[in-house]
């Protein structure tokens, strides 16, 4: 009968083990110096070498030269513990034996002498589906059981065995066998069976197995009854649902190009050739990350699963993005493949998925976009200087912090300041004089108070809301004097009988004007965004504080 190459070709000591040399050497130098432990947890990913090192360990124990680190594999108990018939290893499927009474039975074994062999060992597969109930009732025979019994725990979920058995066993984490240890070993498998298959097969077929051991031998073993002596890369790719990197290559090509029209044609090309969307999208999430991961290292490295050739193709396709790029088409990619997964219209949201990776590429980061605009901005900075200061003007208070209108509507000369006739009222004049200045929220403040005109001094009555628009603006003098027709002083006074007046419909900012809005418009970032959009408007200002 024919054995699959997962079985035939499953190590049976601990030299032919591959990717768990740390297990290896604890086990071993345990054996050697006679410190076996009455009970171990193997945990790890599935395929990793779980059950072959339990049976490796049975062996090792009950070898006739042992115990001992090298069985010599051909005494009648080392064959009948590699052909699973040992009468003194007992293998125990926990998936289907997981209740309280299957243990009992252990607990009730477990008290007898081995019927021919040193250890009598009880390998249980699938441990975490053990009831909890039967977890406690092995706990006292775990603990201290008779000195022939060794319980061995193989499991893929670790933390589902409970802490009290935990506490009472030694832990053996199984690690993920590395791409280029199954590429090497398949390479032997491959010499031993006559099979043509070269480096680039060898890859698709280890991707498929997502660093199982076992689960890339069934890939291979599957490959070779599809494709015979001589592999073939695009029909085992084909076998195996894999796509190649030209497919991913021209995802990629098409977000570098903004090209929605090319996305639509590669999701039109997979459906009609039938293949699966979901598998595409987990198949893109794995390049983009890859290409992070290269883009990150800046050469060919163990983390990611491909061949020289291929990672020195990603390393120039990752030239063409940043990492910030990448990692944004790897963080759509995964939410589009987990949306697939539940999706009545797969093909819609894949389509969806990828025109967003496209607009995704579209996207300029913010400093960039503000570069832009300083360097159209730049034209001003050759205006002539204005001139330097007098004395009177130095001897002015500061530029208030209040927000003040675009440079273009400030820097209008005085002379074009209108000044209506004394029948249109002070108030409005002065009012009117401040808005074609650009002075708008004085002007406001202005519009709220009353104004008067005492000989020399110009007076006004503002609500205490509106003081510090008109205390803060170096101008106001000099445009109450213009409105005037002579010189005059400035007065400013409290008045607490007022109140502010609503904002004029024609202005663009809104209606509060407090203390809170003036602060918030003075602040330089406000300013500079105001400058930047001159059509912006502030509508509202929230303290966040309340």
């Amino acid at each position: 009968m024919y054995q699959v190459i997962a079985r035939k070709y499953r190590p049976q000591n601990f030299s032919e083990l591959i990717g768990q040399e740390h297990v290896q050497r604890t086990l071993t130098n345990a054996i050697e110096s006679d410190r076996i432990a009455h009970g171990y947890i193997f945990s790890g990913q599935r395929g990793t070498g779980k059950t072959t090192v339990a049976r490796i360990l049975a062996r090792c124990l009950n070898c006739v030269h042992g115990p001992t680190a090298q069985p010599c594999g051909v005494c009648s108990t080392c064959v009948e513990i590699g052909a699973g018939n040992c009468v003194d290893v007992i293998e125990i499927d926990a998936a289907s034996n997981r209740g309280i009474n299957e243990i009992r039975e252990i607990r009730d074994n477990v008290r007898y002498r081995p019927a021919r062999d040193r250890y009598k060992v009880f390998i249980v597969d699938e441990a975490h589906q053990i009831t909890k109930e039967a977890f406690n009732a092995l706990l006292k025979t775990l603990e201290e059981p008779p000195e022939w019994v060794v319980f061995i725990l193989c499991t893929t979920e670790a933390y589902e065995i409970p802490n009290t058995i935990a506490s009472r066993c030694q832990h053996f984490n199984f690690r993920s066998v590395d791409f280029s240890e199954i590429i090497d070993r398949m390479k032997y498998i491959a010499e031993q069976e006559n099979i043509e298959a070269s480096e680039e097969v060898l890859s698709v077929v280890a991707q498929a197995g997502e660093g199982s051991v076992r689960d890339s031998l069934s890939a291979l073993d599957q490959a070779i009854a599809c494709c015979g002596r001589t592999l073939n890369v695009e029909q085992v790719r084909a076998l195996l649902g894999m796509f190649g990197t030209e497919s991913l290559r021209a995802v990629a090509e098409a977000v570098e190009q903004q090209d929605s029209g090319r996305m639509l044609a590669i999701v039109q090309e997979l459906e009609a050739n039938g293949r699966s969307l979901q598998h595409f999208a987990r198949e893109l999430a794995r390049y983009w990350r890859n290409l992070l991961v290269v883009k990150i290292s800046g050469k060919p490295t163990r983390l990611v699963a491909a061949t020289e050739h291929e990672q020195r193709n990603l390393l120039e396709t990752s030239g063409r993005f940043s990492e910030e790029d990448l990692t944004r088409y790897l963080n759509l990619t995964l939410e589009l493949y987990k949306t697939l997964q539940t999706s009545l219209q797969p093909r819609l949201h894949l389509e969806l998925g990828l025109l967003k990776l496209v607009q995704a590429g579209k996207l300029r980061p913010i400093e960039e976009v503000l570069a832009g605009f300083e360097e159209r901005e730049s034209p001003r900075s050759a205006a002539p200087k204005p001139a330097p200061l007098t004395a009177s003007a130095v001897a002015e208070p500061p530029r208030p912090p209040a927000f003040q209108a675009p440079a273009k509507a400030v820097e209008k000369p005085q002379a074009a300041i209108p000044v209506r006739p004394p029948g249109g009222g002070l108030q409005q004049q002065l009012h009117d004089a401040l808005q074609a200045a650009g002075l708008k929220f004085t002007a406001d403040a202005v519009n709220s108070s009353e104004v008067s005109l005492n000989e020399q001094d110009l007076v006004i009555r503002a609500p205490k809301s509106m003081m510090l628009a008109l205390k803060t603006e170096a101008k106001l003098q000099a445009i109450a004097s213009e409105v005037a027709g002579k010189s005059v002083r400035l007065r400013l006074e409290v008045g607490d009988n007022l109140s502010a007046a609503p904002v004029r419909s024609s202005d663009p900012a809104p209606a509060d004007d407090s203390e809170i809005r003036q602060r918030a418009l003075s602040h330089p970032g406000v300013k500079r965004f105001q400058e930047l959009f001159p059509d912006a408007q502030v509508r509202t200002v929230r303290n966040l504080s309340e």
